[in-house]
Order: C-alpha cells, then structure tokens, then sequence
C-alpha cells in the first residue's frame, strides 16, 4: 500500500464522535458521496479513509489491509489470533466503553467467581451429561479468559442474536457478552462474576502491526499521528 489508509466506524454515535476527535485534533473528516458513502478525506492529509464496520476494521488492522483505524478494543482482542501482539493502540479516545463480562443467572446463588464456574460446571456436568453451555460472539476472549482462570467444564456456543437471551430461552446457561450498565443483564435474570470482567474496552486509535509503511505513507501517518500526540487529553 503506497498510501496511507484509514478506516474509521460508517455508522452511529461511533462514527459521530470519531469525526468529533478527529476534528478536535485539526484534521475534520468530510464524507465523500454525503451521508451514504463509504469513503472520505481529512482535511490537511493525502490519505484513503474508508467508512466500515466496526468488526471489518478490527480485521483489516489485524490482517493488515489498514495503516490505522478507530475501531473497539474488544474487536481487536477477539479477533487477533495472537492476543495484542497483533495489533498497537497508539490512542484510547474515552468514548464508546463497554466492559466484556461472564455472567450467569441470578438465582445460582453459590456461583459468584469464576472457580465457582469451574466447581459448579463439574457438578452440572455429573447431574446432567453434559458440559455447560457459555454463548458468546467473543470466541477467542472466552477461551484465553476461562484457561486464565483455570475453567474448563463448558462448551462454547456461537450466539448470532441477543446474547443475553440465551440462559432464558435454554440455548446457553452462562453468557459472556459487553454490557455498559448492566441494566440489560438484570433485566434478564442474570448477574457478572466478581472476577468476571474480561475486558474494559473503549474505542482506540490503532495502527496495525503487519501493513506496510512506504516513505509516503510514513510521513503522513506522523503528521496524523503527530496531531493527537500533542495533546495530553482524550477527546
């Protein structure tokens, strides 16, 4: 890539404050085609920025088809084969927060930890036949996180829908999702772990570890750069 590309969220209040910091730090973004394109421009930068999901920059960094991107910590930790060495976040920008979380239903009283998990899915396991069942979209989170703390009575389900559903309608029995209040989990009969926080995430500038920097693109990603790194504050 001869130049320097960069992909911010095409939609929402991601999107909406993106564009805020970006202007903050003097460079507002102009979306090329109006509201329904999917490119722009920076104003004082010779760079190709595109509008995609929040998941397709996640992988476009990791994959290397992106310079930079503003993408959610949770994406780049999920999808990343290798963890953060696959990715470098050069700015948290304190919006867009959520924590990913472990949580099970409110009336298994005795499950408040994670070793609770592990005790009470070889107990599940005995009574029933079978391991169980943790749906989730953070595959790759949920397996470094459970191995960390040493769990592995369960099986993963992939959730496609509304994964806090899943425990009531009999498709998982413990869910790992992002939450921001919590006020969703409640109000669906469950509750986090205590040691059930996998990650607070937040929206973050981050530059890939595996695209190319040719000398064009290099000096404009340190003017960019440059911009945000004279300012001690998140947007």
């Amino acid at each position: 890539m001869s130049r320097l590309t960069i992909a911010i969220p095409s939609k929402g209040r991601l999107k909406e404050q993106t564009e805020a910091w970006l202007a903050s730090i003097g460079h507002p973004l102009r979306q090329i085609g109006g509201e329904r394109g999917y490119t722009a421009e920076i104003d004082g930068l010779d760079a190709e920025v595109r509008l995609l999901s929040a998941r397709e920059i996640a992988q476009g960094l990791i994959e290397g088809s992106l310079h930079f991107g503003v993408t959610g910590e949770d994406l780049l930790h999920d999808l990343a084969p290798d963890g953060p060495e696959d990715f470098r976040v050069l700015r948290r920008l304190g919006f867009g927060g959520a924590d990913v979380v472990v949580a099970v239903p409110q009336a298994w009283f005795d499950v408040d930890m994670m070793s609770d998990l592990e005790a009470a899915g070889a107990a599940f396991r005995k009574s029933h036949g079978r391991r169980l069942r943790v749906a989730t979209k953070y595959l790759r989170l949920t397996r470094r996180y459970f191995a960390q703390k040493s769990v592995g009575e369960y099986r993963l389900v992939e959730s496609a829908g509304a994964t806090e559903a899943a425990p009531s309608t009999g498709s998982a029995d413990v869910i790992v999702d992002i939450t921001t209040t919590g006020a969703t989990l409640k109000a669906n009969g469950l509750k986090v772990l205590r040691d059930g926080v996998i990650l607070q995430s937040e929206a973050a500038f981050t530059q890939s570890v595996r695209a190319s920097f040719t000398g064009e693109a290099r000096a404009v990603a340190d003017t960019l750069v440059g911009a945000f790194s004279k300012s001690d504050h998140k947007f």
